[in-house]
């Protein structure tokens, strides 16, 4: 038997747009999260539950594993630019977002070492495209004579090193070795955390 509403009793008004990029962002945050626990081959309802939702919604959004990582990645990237385009930011501010990406993400540190280098044909074009997006914006602030200035791969070279260091089964381990690894390249690093601008 259904049971039939009081009268008294109202469904809560449809949120439309306001509810999906709600849902989204639940979902790209939560995969973050559990992407960094469990790696990327986690069970996607894990990342529904995370985020609140259903996976018939988290399947609306991202039709499937592949669609959720790029999400993830793009979401990385989008914050380091946006670190970069932030007023009065400098080379160590942006510095400590990249890192705080890399102690989160290893499917992140992949596509910062997807630079081509040694005509490497098998680098997807998204992690290419990535990569290259994440070196403009820490180029923009490296200020000439800077010792990731002095030759032109060193920059992503440094961060490659840097993620080659990010290691450990907890976040702090991982975030205490990329400071020991900046700061044995002599470079500066900012807070490490995400932009929130």
């Amino acid at each position: 038997m259904t049971q039939q509403p009081l009268p008294d009793e109202r469904r809560p008004a449809n949120e439309g747009p306001r509810a999906a990029a709600r849902n989204r962002a639940a979902l790209i945050a939560a995969a973050r999260e559990i992407y960094a626990e469990s790696g990327l081959e986690a069970p996607l309802s894990a990342i529904a539950r995370r985020a609140g939702v259903g996976q018939g919604v988290l399947y609306r959004h991202f039709p499937d594993r592949a669609a959720v990582a790029l999400a993830v990645l793009e979401e990385n990237v989008r914050q380091i630019e946006q670190a970069a385009a932030a007023r009065d930011a400098d080379i160590a501010q942006v510095l400590g977002v990249l890192t705080w990406h890399q102690t989160e993400s290893a499917a992140f540190i992949s596509v910062l070492h997807a630079d081509g280098a040694g005509g490497q044909h098998n680098t997807p074009a998204f992690a290419l495209a990535l990569s290259q997006r994440v070196e403009r914006a820490l180029r923009r602030h490296l200020p000439d004579g800077h010792r990731l200035a002095a030759e032109p791969d060193d920059l992503m070279i440094a961060v490659g090193m840097v993620s080659g260091a990010v290691t450990g089964p907890t976040r702090e381990q991982r975030e205490r070795r990329a400071l020991a690894a900046w700061r044995l390249l002599g470079v500066e690093v900012g807070p490490v955390r995400p932009f929130e601008g």
